[in-house]
């Protein structure tokens, strides 16, 4: 099943962008399924029709899901949840404790589990993902790699330091303190769930994400870090959408100023990105209902397919060079300045900015120095030592 994920800053419209994809694709004969895992649901404000937390048809081949964040969290994470909040009772109240017991970018993570759901039927081609503002994507693409070093590291020892001490704690009526077998046993399943989300993510033969941006200096430097760190955590994106952008006509009179500033706006956007660039004019009515959102479907995609993969890429991938094994990662906005990179055992951390990855390295480099570091043409290779 295809995986399309649009993301982008707040406010640039992406949902109507989301959905005018959805519909573009089922015209060209797609059984397409759209998903909102934006906490702020949108969905039905653009269709101008109730869009809730059950899949709901919206019309041909199109159907349509605001998931239940808080009910997902309630089905993920519930055993969790019952051990920590006896923990905090007694420090907290019961509603600063479920704000508590909710680590950023898990309520985006667990959302995408639907995506497994939707992808289990068998009924659907595609999968359109309307996912939350840039920050909170971002914020869900570290969880992953948070969580395994907890796994990997900490958590064996927590379980069996728990089953040491549990009878001792059962005598001296202090049980609460430590963790049940349930517990444990919740959080296998949580991370076994997590990592199936990711690899559906890093599949980048079916999955790749649409940035949506306006023609706005602070849009546009926000997503050119986006796009960096897309790559970075191995999300391969294979199109920009510009939206909202002004009509030629109105380059003349009050606008001119205006229309001006967005050209130099629009030159930045298109040296700035290696990928398809699609252009959605400014509407002279705002986009609400079926047939408004087809028609943006036609503007921005023409004759092509939505859900075609536009550019085939892998953002991080391991090449030969000169006999020596390289990795490269793209990086088209980063700056050398901005870039760390460092080996730890058989993990290389790489930060951009304040991204952070945790890349493990395939047996063949496992235990190699690494020779160079260079960031040449917006890719980021990483040699080591033969």
């Amino acid at each position: 099943m295809r995986v399309l994920l649009h993301t982008g800053k707040g406010g640039v419209g992406k949902t109507s962008l989301a959905l005018a994809t959805a519909l573009g694709a089922a015209a060209h004969g797609h059984r397409v399924f759209v998903l909102s895992t934006d906490l702020a649901h949108s969905l039905g404000d653009a269709l101008g029709r109730p869009i809730g937390p059950r899949p709901q048809r919206i019309c041909e081949r199109v159907t349509a899901q605001e998931v239940g964040v808080l009910d997902e969290l309630d089905r993920a994470w519930a055993d969790i949840q019952v051990w920590l909040r006896e923990l905090l009772r007694e420090e907290t109240d019961e509603l600063l404790a479920e704000e508590l017991l909710v680590f950023p970018g898990l309520e985006e993570l667990i959302s995408l589990r639907a995506v497994r759901e939707v992808e289990a039927t068998g009924e659907f081609d595609v999968c359109v993902v309307d996912c939350a503002p840039t920050g909170a994507t971002l914020r869900m693409l570290r969880f992953p790699d948070a969580l395994r070093i907890f796994m990997e590291n900490f958590f064996p020892l927590e379980r069996r330091g728990a089953r040491l001490l549990r009878p001792l704690v059962d005598r001296i009526h202090a049980g609460r303190l430590l963790p049940r077998e349930e517990f444990f046993d919740a959080f296998e399943r949580l991370y076994r769930e997590v990592e199936d989300v990711q690899q559906i993510l890093l599949d980048g033969d079916r999955t790749t994400a649409r940035l949506v941006v306006n023609p706005a200096r602070v849009v546009v430097e926000e997503t050119r870090r986006s796009f960096s760190y897309l790559s970075l955590y191995g999300v391969a994106t294979d199109a920009i959408v510009v939206n909202r952008q002004l009509p030629a006509r109105a380059a003349e009179g009050y606008f001119a100023r205006w229309a001006e500033r967005e050209r130099r706006e629009l030159e930045e956007i298109e040296s700035s990105f290696p990928v398809p660039i699609f252009h959605a004019s400014l509407f002279p009515h705002e986009l609400v209902g079926e047939e408004q959102l087809r028609e943006l479907a036609r503007h921005v995609y023409g004759e092509r397919d939505p859900a075609m993969v536009f550019t085939r890429t892998r953002p991080i991938r391991l090449r030969k060079r000169a006999g020596r094994t390289c990795l490269e990662i793209e990086l088209p906005n980063a700056r050398k300045e901005e870039i760390e990179v460092s080996l730890h055992g058989e993990v290389l951390l790489v930060r951009v900015r304040d991204a952070q990855r945790r890349i493990a390295l395939p047996a063949s480099v496992t235990g190699r120095a690494v020779a160079h570091a260079r960031l040449e043409a917006g890719v980021l290779e990483v040699g080591f030592e033969v």
